[in-house]
């Protein structure tokens, strides 16, 4: 038995002690009244044929509330019956033969603090019979395909309606609870941080004329897994910063250009971080980048010393964005009243995103069950203006919530064009003078922070920001 937990824990990722997965069970139980929970874990994908896979990455409800990671296990909490079960098959010899031994579902299910288990096939008996009998099955629309046809098999819902049939409760119930990060889950994001720290650090001193993008992104994923870390998303390492998820590395670093790095690392234990930084391409500002790199750290910068619980995170986001018009102003690219030209959305043209999203288990936490559902709520609703449209959080911030603050400017130049031919916000817009950095590519800076009980800290180790600290780590070998 000891030699066998040996290695199952060198196989099988185990967050933290069964008390913990127990405990939040058992307050899940409590926001819930009847029924079943279903927490499908993720199965693996094929990449280009059935047995070469993408890597492996379990579902984070499933992770948060049962932590196995192993492909095709099934959590279910019985809320009439106060118990948790763990559905999953035992390996078959061809099984171990190409994977290896690993421990009973049991035991597996053990360490998670589950004592009752069984095959898959009993969980389609087990949903089949509670769709027949009407019973209450709490589930989060699935996001795999894969998941998608056996829920809809398994629970009689076509496919296509499986989202109108998921439980908003279980979702409220799933934020709440995961919104509100644990000492132990803030020790793994730090983890994450420090990766990330290196990873980036790493970038800026290779950032340097004749060097391609890819070497620099792949170096940066070097860091990580030699960290026994991966990557918590595909890693944005771009001189077009102006595309804001630009994930073509094919370009040659030039001088005069910014590179913007928005890479984060995600720590064996899956919890992430999230950083950006923007550094000029040979490691020296010049007088245009400068100007606008540091209105962004402003934004930046003033977020951050101004952040605490009790307010919604769409003000915040409001007032990073009249930091940037007000420094767009004061450089003459945008012009008129900022307040007005903020609250008409007249700034989106340059910082067309939102300020920040939730972050934990997922990168963006737990957006696969829908932003507005966690990040907005009755008293926050989401805007259809375009920009703050983007913004993920808006509700008021709490103690506990990890969230990232990530303020940018760019220069699109197909926006630029379309906005310009229809005369917009031309009281609000130089456009002749836009003209001139159509070139320019965008800049974001990008922190990850905790929210204390009477403000908020930045996490991890201090990565360069200033002009000052950016151009020291460019120049050390």
């Amino acid at each position: 038995m000891g030699q066998c937990f040996q290695f199952y824990h060198q196989l099988i990722k185990i967050m933290f002690d069964k008390k913990v997965y127990a405990a939040r069970r058992a307050k899940l139980r409590q926001s819930l009244k009847g029924g079943l929970v279903f927490f499908p874990g993720n199965p693996e994908v094929p990449c280009n044929y059935a047995g070469n896979t993408y890597p492996f990455r379990q579902d984070s409800n499933f992770l948060y509330f049962f932590g196995l990671q192993k492909p095709d296990m099934y959590g279910v909490i019985d809320l009439d019956a106060d118990k948790d079960y763990l559905y999953a098959d035992d390996l078959t010899m061809d099984d171990i033969i190409w994977m290896g031994h690993l421990p009973s579902v049991s035991d597996m299910a053990a360490t998670v603090g589950v004592q009752d288990t069984a095959p898959v096939g009993e969980l389609r008996d087990l949903l089949h019979k509670a769709a027949l009998s009407r019973r209450r099955v709490h589930f989060v629309a699935p996001y795999n395909m894969q998941i998608a046809q056996k829920m809809s098999e398994w629970l009689s819902i076509p496919a296509a309606k499986l989202k109108d049939s998921q439980s908003v409760e279980l979702i409220k119930a799933i934020s709440d609870q995961r919104s509100i990060k644990s000492k132990e889950e803030l020790a793994e994001i730090e983890i994450a941080m420090d990766i990330a720290c290196k990873m980036h650090t790493t970038a800026m001193k290779m950032c340097k004329p004749g060097t391609y993008e890819y070497q620099v992104a792949g170096a940066m994923e070097g860091i990580a897994l030699r960290h026994h870390g991966g990557m918590s998303f595909p890693p944005i390492v771009s001189i077009n910063g102006q595309t804001l998820h630009n994930h073509d590395h094919s370009n040659l670093l030039k001088e005069g250009r910014m590179m913007v790095a928005d890479v984060g690392a995600e720590a064996h234990s899956n919890y992430c971080s999230d950083i950006t930084r923007s550094t000029p391409v040979g490691g020296k500002f010049n007088a245009r980048q400068k100007e606008i790199y540091e209105i962004v750290l402003k934004a930046n910068m003033t977020t951050i010393e101004t952040l605490k619980p009790g307010l919604p995170y769409r003000d915040y986001h409001i007032a990073a964005c009249k930091v940037i018009a007000q420094g767009l102003k004061d450089l003459g690219l945008m012009k008129g009243d900022v307040e007005q030209a903020v609250m008409e959305g007249a700034h989106a043209m340059f910082m067309p995103h939102g300020l920040g999203h939730m972050m934990g288990l997922d990168v963006h936490d737990m957006e696969n069950m829908g932003e507005n559902l966690f990040g907005y709520d009755d008293e926050i609703k989401r805007s259809d203006q375009f920009g703050l449209s983007y913004l993920r959080l808006g509700r008021r911030l709490q103690p506990g919530f990890v969230l990232t603050v990530e303020p940018g400017i760019y220069f699109i130049p197909a926006l630029i064009d379309m906005w310009k031919s229809k005369d917009k916000f031309t009281q609000y817009i130089d456009y002749e003078k836009v003209e001139a950095y159509k070139d320019f590519g965008g800049i974001r800076i990008e922190d990850d922070v905790l929210i204390t009980e009477k403000g908020c800290k930045v996490l991890g180790q201090p990565i360069p920001k200033t002009v000052a600290e950016v151009e020291e780590a460019c120049a050390k070998e």
